[in-house]
């Protein structure tokens, strides 16, 4: 098939550092590429990628930090580009939300939208009401609740390649928290976490411009518990030692997350995970197997003290068995020759698939 895959630009594809989504569009060009698929990259331009790269702009834009004012001028910029070449693909897949819709209405090509993030914004309801004629994927079953009439046509849990995490089969003596400092996250919790069950605690996590201030005020005190050890943002060639390493990751969530790829990194290195319940959290852990969910910082405690009976290497088969790239570029293929009338196809087991509106 010829595919678009339309990123958006505040970070490169795969992202230096952090960055959720576009590593997930990373890990799926690559693997339709790898599958014989052509497959035009829209991203930044310093964006590392086996398909055709189309630099929308020279770098991330996060990267860029005050030099860019106006972010939302690249991504329409981007949107002309993918617009005057939209011909020349059988679909386009679109990793920017929204933006896209009223353009993608008026030229009648074949195109898919996974939103990757949280959609229990009264805000975004009327919207998506109007373009119900948009295809749409989530990430997580959970993430769709808030608006199940949306015009959804599978649910496609994120994926990992095989061989980017190594499974450490013997627990570490720390346990670990990977993502970002701010209010949703929940890194106060890990640390009350650590300090009740006597771990030493890790963080490795981003401190966007927004959550500064939240930083100061609230978390940096935090940090001279000798029990707790704030490392900075790490990379994707650090996070398999960091994460192998750890006796199990945190995941004190305080939102509906939509999926949290850093509970199936872990997993891919057989690292069990302790994470609050909310939004995607019980459908991506299987209790007492990969993990434990659990409803407050009593029930995390305990479940520090018996997560080291958990089996690492099931973890690992776990995260093999549901949440490989190839099971997930398998079913996004699946959804692209559906959406196109192209054939009839296999999906994987346990990927949830709806009808397409007419």
């Amino acid at each position: 098939m010829r595919i678009a895959q339309v990123a958006p630009l505040y970070e490169s594809v795969p992202p230096r550092l952090y960055g959720g989504t576009e590593r997930v569009v990373s890990y799926l060009t690559e693997e339709c590429v790898r599958q014989g698929h052509q497959v035009v990259l829209f991203a930044s331009g310093d964006s590392i990628t086996q398909a055709e790269l189309r630099p929308v702009c020279k770098r991330a834009l996060r990267l860029e930090g005050d030099k860019i004012v106006d972010s939302l001028s690249h991504h329409i910029r981007m949107l002309e580009m993918v617009a005057s070449a939209a011909a020349d693909f059988d679909i386009v897949h679109y990793h920017i939300d929204y933006l896209h819709f009223p353009l993608t209405r008026r030229q009648g090509i074949c195109t898919v939208t996974t939103l990757h993030g949280r959609l229990d914004i009264r805000d975004l309801h009327p919207l998506f009401r109007e373009f119900m004629d948009m295809p749409l994927v989530s990430i997580s079953s959970a993430q769709r609740r808030p608006m199940p009439w949306a015009n959804w046509v599978a649910t496609i849990h994120h994926g990992l390649p095989a061989n980017l995490y190594r499974l450490e089969k013997t627990p570490g003596r720390y346990l670990a928290f990977l993502g970002r400092i701010c209010p949703e996250k929940r890194v106060d919790r890990a640390i009350e976490i650590a300090r009740r069950a006597g771990m030493p605690l890790k963080i490795a996590a981003k401190i966007d411009r927004v959550d500064k201030e939240y930083f100061e005020t609230r978390i940096r005190k935090l940090l001279d518990d000798p029990l707790v050890e704030y490392i900075g943002e790490v990379g994707e060639h650090e996070k398999s030692e960091f994460l192998g390493n750890a006796y199990a990751l945190l995941f004190p969530i305080d939102w509906p997350e939509p999926f949290g790829l850093a509970m199936i990194e872990a997993m891919a290195c057989g690292t069990p995970v302790i994470a609050f319940r909310g939004g995607s959290v019980p459908e991506i852990i299987d209790e007492g197997t990969t993990g434990y969910v659990v409803d407050n910082i009593e029930e995390a405690v305990k479940a520090v003290h018996n997560v080291g009976s958990l089996d690492r290497t099931v973890c690992r088969q776990v995260f093999e068995e549901r949440f490989s790239v190839s099971r997930m570029c398998s079913n996004y293929l699946a959804i692209y020759r559906q959406l196109c009338g192209i054939e009839t196809t296999h999906f994987a087991a346990g990927t949830e698939i709806v009808s397409p509106q007419p």
